[in-house]
């Protein structure tokens, strides 16, 4: 019984421990697809880093985007549709 428990108690950290170091995927794939649809038509894009900011802007005919990444790791993304 012992054995079964203690068993029991390191796959319970073993898979704690997994799941803790999980990256959040979500924001960078949201950003990386921006950046590629933005490349794949062609768009101007511009990167300026300020300390600890880093500022994207790319631009088309129709649309332009602007993501923003400050210290604290936030991303802000703003789209612009030129009708």
């Amino acid at each position: 019984m012992k054995k079964v428990a203690l068993f029991i108690l390191s796959a319970a950290f073993i898979s704690a421990s997994f799941t803790s170091c999980r990256e959040n995927k979500e924001e960078v794939t949201e950003k990386e697809a921006i950046i590629q649809e933005m490349q794949d038509e062609g768009a101007d894009v511009k990167i300026k880093e300020d300390g600890g900011d880093t500022k994207i802007k790319m631009e088309t005919d129709e649309k332009e985007v602007k993501i923003k990444k400050d210290e604290d790791g936030d991303t802000k993304i703003k789209i612009d549709e030129n009708n």
